[in-house]
């Protein structure tokens, strides 16, 4: 494992000379000179398909362009190669590569690297996505925090066999938070500029169990509102008061955050956003269908002046139809997904917490950054997961630092309301948990919550087959030991036609 000082004194030191070949053909690139390892940040991949994916990984120190070789293999031994080339490495891209692979066979496994000059990346793994199985494992995280713990759960996302990963947000922090130990520490101010960002996550990059997960999972992502700064909405800071300030802000984390993942060459819009909700089908089994609710979000209700999410009362603005979690597109992109529904399961997955949550303030309190702050796009949310070509609709989320298991009902106002899809809440997986003043009366107060815990870190394990998914809401014993294990906190199932929870 690269240390932090590693890292960034190599990465400085890392000379990228580029030059022309004597023929004068700018295609032709020789390999730099290299002092330390360009490819310290390790390797991923991402955006699974039935013929291909993604590969991804950051060439550091680059001040000009470069040429990264490849291969993918089928085997981990790279004797039987499948496809070899090279991708460009971009100075403007702070010397990330996101490598767009089609033309594969269909499920099974492919094994990859990277190579510049004498340097030979890490071996990934990834995987085509079958046309049709009969069973799928993932995995839901959301929200960790590189001070409040080591990231030893991936381990056991890999000891489980996980086949791909849902990371639905709050995959950097930017700030330091809240009291108690830290593990480590970020060493720098919070980040604003594109080396801030890129710096931050090149940190999170160093942790060996994340660097091990990446490079032995894909990774399906979307961001939520840390990537950036705390409880933005859209194009309202949740910190920054000054507009333009904030939109430079967001525009940097934006491209770091792009630089750093394993996404589409394309998901980079020439505007700066990010076309993050997108669909990934295991055939008639399962459709996650992954949304984006902070990018194009309208701002948290009756704010009064103060910025991000807060608990509101008396608040007539949280059912403002106007407002929005999703955007328009965005929202008639997933009523359409779901009217046209092929799978058994469609897992609906976004950053926070779907169902209504009573409050002890006042019957109507609400607290404004969840879906309880746009009661209106709740409802058209709830429209669409009730489409006739939808069999079980399943809500997945995070963000809150704590486990939920909810029954979603068609309306929240009617404890007798039909349950229309089952809503599993991941915890974080290395934060502090969530805030007592809000959850430890969530049971008493909201009936259709039918576990919480708020208590432990860690991540949701999803055994989905034909006839039932199987949760297993995997705790980590210590989020102060590097080697900590997980254990199973609580196990339940979703049958194939019984939406919810008993």
């Amino acid at each position: 494992m690269f240390g932090r000082r590693d890292l960034f004194a190599g990465a400085i030191a890392l000379a990228a000379e580029r030059f022309l070949s004597a023929t004068g053909n700018p295609s032709i690139w020789a390999a730099p000179r290299l002092v330390t390892d360009p490819f310290a940040l390790g390797v991923a991949s991402g955006e699974p398909a039935a013929d291909g994916f993604v590969l991804w990984t950051r060439a550091v120190g680059l001040d000009q362009d470069v040429r990264l070789g490849y291969e993918i293999a089928h085997d981990e031994g790279f004797r039987a190669i499948a496809r070899s080339g090279t991708v460009t490495a971009t100075a403007a891209r702070g010397g990330a590569a996101h490598l767009e692979v089609r033309g594969l066979p269909a499920g099974r496994p492919w094994f990859y690297r990277f190579h510049l000059g004498d340097a030979v990346s890490r071996v990934g793994r990834t995987a085509t996505l079958p046309l049709n199985p009969a069973r799928l494992r993932l995995a839901l995280t959301s929200c960790q925090h590189w001070e409040h713990g080591w990231f030893s759960a991936y381990r056991d996302m890999i000891a489980e066999g996980v086949e791909a990963v849902l990371q639905v947000g709050d995959y950097i922090y930017e700030k330091s938070f809240g009291n108690g130990p830290n593990v480590r520490s970020f060493g720098s101010p919070d980040p604003v500029t594109l080396d801030d960002y890129r710096a931050r996550h090149a940190l999170y990059r160093s942790d060996a169990a994340l660097s091990a997960a990446h490079a032995a999972m894909p990774f399906i992502v979307a961001f939520d509102d840390h990537e950036v700064e705390n409880d933005y909405a859209g194009e309202i800071g949740g910190v920054t008061a000054d507009r333009a300030a904030f939109l430079r802000r967001r525009t940097a984390a934006w491209q770091a955050y792009f630089e750093h993942m394993p996404l589409r060459p394309s998901a980079l819009r020439a505007d700066g956003g990010l076309q993050l909700y997108r669909r990934f089908r295991w055939g008639r089994l399962a459709t996650v269908h992954m949304l984006d609710t902070r990018q194009y979000r309208s701002a948290q209700p009756c704010s009064n002046g103060k910025r991000g999410g807060q608990i509101v009362q008396d608040c007539d603005a949280v059912r403002d139809p106007r407002a929005t979690v999703l955007g328009a597109r965005q929202e008639a992109w997933l009523d359409r997904g779901l009217a046209q529904e092929r799978s058994t399961w469609s897992l609906v997955t976004q950053q926070t917490i779907f169902s209504r949550l009573a409050l002890p303030q006042a019957p109507d309190a609400r607290y404004s950054d969840i879906w309880d702050g746009y009661e209106a796009a709740r409802q058209r949310a709830t429209i669409s997961l009730t489409r006739p070509a939808v069999r079980n609709a399943v809500l997945l989320g995070g963000d809150v630092h704590s486990f939920w298991l909810n029954n979603i009902r068609a309306d929240f106002g009617d404890p007798a309301s039909k349950v229309i899809a089952s809503e599993v809440v991941t915890s974080c997986l290395a934060s502090r948990n969530g805030p007592a003043a809000l959850f430890d009366t969530a049971r008493a107060l909201n009936p259709h919550v039918r576990f919480l815990d708020n208590a432990h870190a860690g991540y949701v394990l999803l055994d989905i087959v034909p006839d039932r998914i199987d949760i297993d809401l995997r705790a980590v014993a210590s989020l102060a030991d590097p080697a900590a294990r997980c254990f199973s906190l609580a196990r339940r199932t979703i049958a194939d036609g019984r939406p919810g929870f008993d």
